[in-house]
């Protein structure tokens, strides 16, 4: 455990980094192997966090919560937990691909001798729930505190409400891959003026569209008052929603005791609890429990451009 400079209550850096996709990795592995594997990367981003002056507050599974003092200081230890884990031969090869997200925020804790609280650090965690594999994202917040070098490999992605908060945040890709870099975009306009989306659901015969002519927003769960209803016994009532977001993306939001399940077309799979992930592009939606392709609980999903069907 990490031992927070700050008595009760300050401006931090907040940082999560996780291993994505760990569930297949016990899988493809084996439990001694993938446990291994994941406590190698965990070392990777304990010392990583260290060397640029951060502390570890807490390893959860095969996440890590830091703080930083300075926001540079966060952005370091991000590059250097991607490139050392994208990079090293241990992580790589024999079919193997790990690969880590990480999400980081600015704002005020409050803390206690073992861990912190307040909503900068529901920001964060959303941010790295958002991740994709090999991404880090961060927020306006943070970006405002960067020194001109940070600064130029940032480029805003999406404007969205974490849960529980009324306030919208801008949301910030950190281009920490050469590539990237040198052929860097213009911030985007996070698709407030794109043509409309629909999103298509599908469930033992049954198709719900989101969207482009369908609701704005569904409900999925067991019991028979959902837009979408699936039967099991892991399944909450209600369970979850899916939204059309300002930003012209589909989210959607668990709602559940047991989670959900996010299986999209490469085959990286995202877990939300009381919490939300985008959809984008194809994949599968399981509620309750890990995806079991061919389920009869599975939720096959396609996000669609109906200016693409003319």
């Amino acid at each position: 455990m990490g031992t927070l400079a700050a008595a009760t209550d300050s401006q931090v850096v907040i940082l999560f980094a996780d291993v994505v996709g760990s569930t297949q990795l016990y899988e493809s592995l084996g439990d001694a192997r993938a446990r291994e594997t994941v406590q190698q990367c965990l070392a990777v981003m304990r010392e990583a966090t260290e060397q640029f002056g951060g502390s570890v507050i807490k390893t959860i599974g095969d996440e890590v919560m830091a703080t930083f003092p300075l926001a540079d200081q966060s952005l370091n230890a991000a590059n250097q937990m991607q490139q050392r884990i994208s990079n090293h031969p241990a992580f790589q090869g024999e079919g193997m691909h790990v690969h880590i997200r990480v999400g980081c925020h600015f704002g005020p804790v409050v803390a206690d001798a073992r861990d912190i609280y307040g909503a900068a650090v529901v920001t964060a965690n959303r941010m790295t729930s958002q991740a994709k594999a090999g991404q880090i994202l961060t927020t306006a917040g943070l970006v405002n505190q960067l020194g001109p070098e940070w600064r130029k490999l940032v480029r805003q992605i999406d404007v969205n409400t974490p849960r529980g908060q009324s306030d919208e945040v801008a949301v910030y890709e950190v281009l920490w891959q050469p590539e990237e870099a040198t052929s860097m975009l213009p911030s985007l306009d996070v698709r407030m003026n794109a043509a409309p989306r629909r999103l298509r659901l599908r469930s033992n015969g049954v198709e719900v569209l989101v969207g482009a002519g369908g609701d704005s927003s569904v409900t999925l769960g067991r019991a028979d008052e959902n837009d979408l209803v699936v039967k099991g016994s892991l399944i909450s009532r209600m369970h979850a929603r899916i939204e059309l977001s300002r930003g012209n993306r589909f989210v959607l939001v668990d709602e559940s005791t047991n989670g959900t399940f996010v299986s999209e077309g490469d085959g990286e799979e995202h877990y939300v609890r009381r919490d939300s992930v985008f959809l984008e592009g194809s994949g599968r939606i399981c509620l309750g429990r890990a995806s079991v392709p061919g389920s009869s609980q599975e939720i096959l999903f396609e996000v669609e451009d109906p200016s693409r069907d003319t």
